[in-house]
């Protein structure tokens, strides 16, 4: 016995993971991961269910079943730690290491490693590396045909037409070719070799090449090959030793000379061009294996490695019956198959034919174990179910990856449906008092049993023990109570609501005890949550460490959330109840109950309305004096209401008093006040009335809220406002009646005079003057025409002095529910009614026929016909679909975005960058209409060069400022049409983004902070609001103006996954500067001529397209000839990177703003920097890259520094626009890009070009357990800074 054994696991190790590489490994690394062969396929004994001694569960090899318990029972217990049995062979430990070790299996004959043979999404490496087809490797793996391994002693090529690694096809149609080429060797041999006629050899040689002639003469094509070889020195090989062969023969170094020699003598220019693409891919996988320092040959495998068997249970099930992972089904077959193939080659006398085939059978056993799915015919189970294999068990949304490393569990967890709680703080939760004594179990019993105080004096705990606490908290004893409020006063929890579709998915309460069993919610932040209280359910978590608890406070807590984080505008805006309480508080009326009444303070004022002498929309006098901490432009007696006096007593300190709609931020305006010496009740009577505060106005003072107020106060004052919003919406009785909707009957005649002319076009369309399409559209326009006018006449109505206390007129004009469609449609007409339609399918028409053309007349007041009620669920249903639809496709698109910028995090204050991007007002250049302002474009972020007013010569800003508000203000003010900022694209940080180039957080109103994870921001600021994008293919504005272009979501699409737009809607851009010269109607079609200083161009343009130049317009390179989407990628080849740069960003921001949401440029330009990061080599210079390398462009820069520094030719490269899925596969980390997608072939590069992850990114950090690199888990600017420079200098 022998009692020396290093423990191999070593925990420190796995907390300070700085780096992780991927490798192949070789056959001696398999060795020396394995612990033992296994030489059995057995796995337990089902009698004794103990493991196998040499099986795939044998307790020698893998570690003990049991904790510190040999197989036979001789040691047992901890004492015996690191000693091994001399009867069973077991090292006594602990079992966990049943989940580490690893077994091996050696095999007889090698075999191809599945990855490296078979295509992934690009050629195999083997192909690749041997310079022939991937079709011809199979072939050669599976035993169909031969490859010659050396041509032998005669280099005639009319004697010796083979060429060295020629597969030779003797089963496909070249095998007649084939049969002639070696009846010539052959006819050559016993010719003109063999001198005797009369010997054995010369008679062979004889029957094998009649035999080639005759197909239908058996003979043994190995014998065939040996008599070739015996007198030539010609060999052939199949199978992977073959392979095997090859790959030990290859020169590394002399295939990437002639491969770089190839490719200087086809088109370098064309990387299109097929042969080039096919030399650049083997270029790079031979670069790959030279810079790795590791072998091709390790792609054959000698040995299999068996991994533990606790990551491959068997599990004992009811009724003596068991289930086992699919993977020791894989194992077994090839233990079987390997012994067997022993046995024959121990015997000798076995046919080479049947030795093959059991050759053949072992490497398909291998690859099914490595990847059954993407064998020709996978494996299956009893069931017909693919069995999963390795690959299967990492790749996909249940793989490895993405099921186990990214989607953990989470313990101390609880779910409810949510209820309103309008008493709550804004940083509080209800929780109920059954889901606190779950929660907080442990806790809770922790106080109960607990012996000493806070102060550490010995006190008489309430339970005496563990299992006496948990009866107590079971029985609900009113003992624990103490306890239980003790516990979640130092506890916040995190509550979450799916889809968690930005960060304010999750945000932190402190919890309160409530009855019932829902989870009360603040009001004010259900908008953050996207919640409402229809039976929506939350999620509670608590956090469990002091750091967790500290965070959650710190960073998590929902009172600092006010603010949005796509656009900076507030998300606690008051909603519903609210609106409408405040807007009935701040209503001004004529003639009320006091009017005129001056009081002196404002608890005068409060008095008298309680005491019922005034009403709250009295127009009174107040004392400017009464607003001791509130300023104004001057003093004396202020024109308000009590309502507003009330409503302005609760927002706190600083503030201005708001009297209203358009405020102004420093004091009440002079136009409200009546200085000393003036007729305060004359003023009063010629007061024009103020419209009361709507949700806009309310949402525009929190606005200013945020600046006024100190962070603490802010929370409290909206509680307050929110308070003031359900009190007075009670006292304001709004309720609705049918009796309440007001009277409209114009209609008719509308309807009369359409439905003329809907019979007019269907004549029209019947004598043939109008296509089904044209009178489809016409008749469309038509009832959209007529629904424009009953809505502009429904309008006006109730505007009317009549219905100005109408409910549901005030409830629309508070901005609380409802919109003019709402009042269409209630009591003027419904309208057209949608249908659904599969916009992707390629449709004969051109137009998208997806409304019903029968409009429903009445309204909902007057009730539908029963025609009417059908074709409007037609409506409805796609409503659901779409809304179902948009939800998956913007989740999906959230994801591709995250996984692509999720690297992208703020490490340093000022990256010193010199470059910038011009902003300019974004304009609709077909309708003139204003989509983004230069005032949104260019607040809250930095200056490169000074700003200075082009009239004064004044500067504005200073150069690296920060442009605020107020001189975003002050620059549109002027003539200044464009400015330069900083940008996150030119940020010169190689791992994340500096401070400056970001500029403000938008959450906070502040410098964004060091360690915010703004590529994730950005994802969610973009992805969040897809679900309002429409789904339409086509464009919405009009059915007249058709342009057949694709928006919304689609549009959205083909920009980030840089789609070439179909030949109907792609636009024609200019190739050259300079001036159109003319505009011509040609056969068929238009032609436009463009004059530039060199020469002429002439651009050939269909009827169906829209020309938008004029004669004598001026055009650059890239500018658009017809209306229409751009190609991006032949923008980018016309016009450069910054031209396809600005187009990106301008028709994003077309896409969201349209639809009426704003999010900031700078979440556009961070995904458009992951999208256009990447240039490819053209010429490689001095460096160790190749010509069609994809290089990121930071490392680009310093290796060209380096390379001038030391006087040598720099790296010339060209600028490449990737998609999302591209860019987010071609992440500098393995790890993240695995977990995303083509799973399989990334590890496979990364393992040839033995690549390492620096773990910079989040995704990697949560994959092997770590803190994320962002907010609190921030690495410090030196350590990043060190992995940077370690990473550029390995590379180059």
């Amino acid at each position: 016995m022998t009692t020396t054994r290093r423990n191999k696991r070593n925990n420190k190790l796995y907390k300070n993971i700085k780096a992780i590489k991927l490798s192949i490994a070789s056959n001696d690394t398999i060795l020396n991961w394995s612990e033992g062969e296994v030489t059995k396929a057995e796995t337990i004994n089902y009698k004794s269910l103990k493991p196998e001694p040499g099986g795939l569960f044998d307790e020698a090899i893998f570690g003990p079943v049991k904790d510190y318990e040999c197989a036979c029972g001789k040691f047992k217990k901890i004492k015996y730690r690191g000693v091994r049995c001399d009867r069973c062979g077991v090292w006594v430990t602990e079992s966990i290491v049943r989940r580490e070790r690893m077994g091996h299996i050696a095999l007889v004959s090698p075999v191809a490693h599945i990855w490296m043979s078979k295509e992934l999404p690009s050629p195999s490496k083997i192909s690749l590396v041997l310079n022939i087809s991937y079709k011809e490797v199979e072939q050669v793996l599976y035993f169909v045909n031969y490859i010659v391994l050396d041509t032998g002693k005669i280099k005639d090529d009319k004697i010796m037409p083979f060429k060295f690694k020629e597969v030779l096809d003797l089963t496909g149609k070249g095998s007649l070719s084939t049969r002639q080429k070696m009846r010539r060797v052959i006819g050559y041999i016993f010719r003109n070799l063999i001198k005797s006629k009369s010997s054995e050899d010369y008679r062979k040689g004889k029957i094998f090449y009649e035999s080639l002639k005759n197909s239908s003469l058996p003979f043994s094509l190995n014998d065939a090959f040996n008599y070739i070889k015996k007198y030539t020195g010609f060999r052939v090989g199949i199978g992977a030793e073959a392979i095997l062969e090859l790959l030990n023969k290859i020169d590394l170094n002399l295939e990437f000379s002639r491969l770089n020699d190839a490719l200087r003598k086809a088109k370098k220019d064309s990387v299109e061009d097929a042969k080039v693409k096919k030399i650049l891919r083997q270029l790079e996988t031979i670069s790959w294996f030279r810079n790795s320092k590791l072998h091709p040959k390790n792609m054959i495998l000698h040995t299999v490695p068996v991994i533990p068997p606790d990551i491959r249970p068997i599990i004992q099930l009811d009724g003596a019956k068991f289930t086992t992972s699919d993977i020791n089904n894989f194992y077994r077959r090839v233990i079987i198959r390997n012994d067997r193939l022993r046995r024959i080659l121990e015997d000798g006398t076995v046919p080479s034919i049947v030795v093959n085939n059991e050759k053949r059978l072992l490497q398909e056993s291998v690859d099914a174990l490595f990847d059954n799915s993407s064998r020709h015919k996978p494996s299956l189970s009893k069931d017909k179910r693919s069995l999963k294999s390795l690959t299967d068990r990492l790749k996909g949304k249940q793989g490895l990856f993405r099921h186990n490393l990214l989607g953990k569990r989470v313990d101390y967890s609880g779910r409810s449906v949510i209820v309103v709680g309008p008493e709550l703080k804004m940083y509080e939760v209800g929780i109920p008092a059954l889901m606190i004594l779950k929660l907080f179990k442990p806790f809770i019993i922790h106080g109960l049993i607990n012996k000493f105080d806070e102060n550490g004096n010995e006190i008489r705990p309430i339970a005496a023990s563990i299992r006496q606490a948990e009866d107590m908290i079971k029985n609900q004893d009113d003992l624990i109570w103490g306890i239980v409020y003790d516990v979640i006063k130092d506890r916040p929890v995190l509550l979450n609501r799916a889809p968690t579709l930005h960060r304010l998915g999750i945000q932190a309460f402190e919890p309160r005890i409530v009855d019932g069993k829902a989870i009360r919610l603040h009001p004010l932040v259900t908008t953050a949550f996207n919640a409402d209280f229809d039976g929506d359910q939350m999620a509670v978590h608590v956090p469990l460490s002091e750091n967790a608890v500290n965070e959650a406070r710190a960073v998590l807590l929902a009172s600092k959330h006010i603010l949005g984080l796509k656009d900076g505008r507030p998300i606690v805006t008051p909603t519903q109840d609210m609106v409408l309480g405040n807007y009935y508080l701040t209503t001004e009326r004529k003639g009320q109950l006091g009017e005129g009444i001056i009081f002196s303070t404002v608890y005068e004022a409060r008095a008298a309305y309680e005491s019922q002498k005034v009403h709250l929309h009295a127009i009174v006098g107040i004392s400017t004096k009464a607003f001791p901490n509130k300023k104004f432009a001057c003093q004396g007696t202020l024109i308000t209401t009590v309502g507003k006096i009330i409503f302005n007593d609760v927002l706190g300190n600083n503030v201005p008093y708001i009297n209203d709609g358009e405020f102004d931020e420093n004091a009440c305006p002079e136009k409200f006040i009546v200085k000393q010496g003036e007729d305060v009740r004359q003023s009063i009577l010629k007061h024009q009335i103020i419209p009361a505060f709507s949700k806009k106005v309310i949402s525009k003072l929190i606005d200013l809220l945020y600046l006024l107020l100190e962070f603490k106060d802010l929370p409290k004052t909206l509680d307050n406002i929110k308070a003031l919003g359900f009190k007075y919406s009670t006292f304001s009785s709004t309720t609705v009646s049918v009796f309440d909707i007001p009277k409209y009957t114009n209609k008719q005649n509308y309807f009369d005079s359409a439905d003329q002319q809907v019979l007019k076009y269907k004549q029209f369309y019947n004598k043939g003057l109008l296509t089904d399409d044209e009178r489809y559209k016409r008749v469309v326009k038509l009832w959209n025409n007529v629904k424009e006018k009953v809505s502009d006449e429904i309008q006006n109505l109730i505007k009317q002095e009549q219905y100005r206390d109408n409910s549901i007129v005030v409830m629309a004009d508070s901005g609380a529910r409802c919109n003019i469609s709402n009042f269409t449609q209630l009591f003027g007409m419904r309208g057209l009614m949608s249908k659904s339609f599969n916009y992707e399918r390629n449709n004969q028409s051109k137009i998208i026929k997806d409304t019903i053309e029968v409009p429903i007349k009445h309204s909902f007041f007057e009730g539908l016909t029963i025609n009417e009620y059908f074709n409007s669920s037609y409506g409805a249903r796609k409503g659901m679909t779409d809304t179902a639809m948009k939800t998956a496709k913007s989740g999906y698109m959230t994801r591709k975005l995250v996984d692509a910028t999720h690297e992208l995090i703020i490490n340093h204050d000022d990256c010193g960058t010199r470059k910038g991007i011009v902003v300019e007002a974004i304009v609709e250049t077909k309708t003139k209409s204003l989509i983004e302002s230069l005032f949104d474009r260019i607040v809250n972020r930095y200056s490169i060069t000074p700003i200075v007013d082009p009239e004064t010569q004044k500067t504005i800003v200073e150069a690296n400022s920060l442009i605020t508000t107020q001189l975003a203000k002050q620059i549109c003010a002027t003539s200044i049409k464009e400015v330069l900022v900083r940008s996150v694209i030119y940020c010169e940080r190689e791992n994340g983004i500096c401070q400056y180039c970001f500029g403000i957080d938008l959450s906070t109103g502040k410098l964004v902070e060091l360690g915010t994870a703004v590529g994730v921001i950005a994802a969610q600021s973009i992805g969040e609001p897809g679900t309002q994008l429409t789904m339409r293919t086509f464009h919405t504005g009009g059915v007249s103006t058709e342009n057949n272009l694709a928006q919304g979501f689609e549009r959205l699409k083909q920009i980030f996954e840089v789609v070439t737009p179909k030949d109907f809607e792609k636009a024609v851009i200019s190739e050259v500067k300079g001036t159109v010269k003319s505009i011509t109607t040609v056969q068929n079609a238009q032609e436009v001529v463009i004059k530039s200083n060199v020469d002429e161009r002439i651009y050939t343009i269909p009827f169906s397209a829209q020309i938008r130049v004029h004669v004598g317009d001026q055009v650059s390179p890239g500018s658009k000839i017809t209306e229409g989407s751009v190609d991006i990628k032949q923008l980018l080849r016309i016009a450069g990177i910054q031209r396809v740069r600005q187009y990106m960003i301008v028709e994003i921001q077309k896409v969201y703003r349209i639809q009426g949401i704003d999010i900031a440029d700078k979440y556009v330009e961070i995904i458009i920097r992951q999208l256009t990061n990447l240039l490819q080599v053209t010429d490689a210079g001095n460096s160790n890259l190749f010509v069609g390398q994809l290089v990121h462009s930071h490392y680009l820069n310093e290796l060209n520094k380096s390379l001038l520094l030391a006087g040598k030719m720099p790296v010339i490269a060209i600028n490449q626009v990737f998609g999302i899925d591209e860019a987010a596969s071609k992440s500098n980390s393995f790890l993240s890009a695995a977990s995303f997608q083509d799973t399989k072939k990334i590890l496979t590069d990364a393992a040839v070009k033995n690549q390492v992850d620096y773990l910079l990114g989040l995704k990697e950090n949560v994959i092997i357990g770590g803190k994320i690199p962002a907010g609190t888990g921030f690495l410090t600017d030196e350590e990043l800074t060190f992995l940077g420079s370690k990473t550029v200098a390995e590379e180059y």
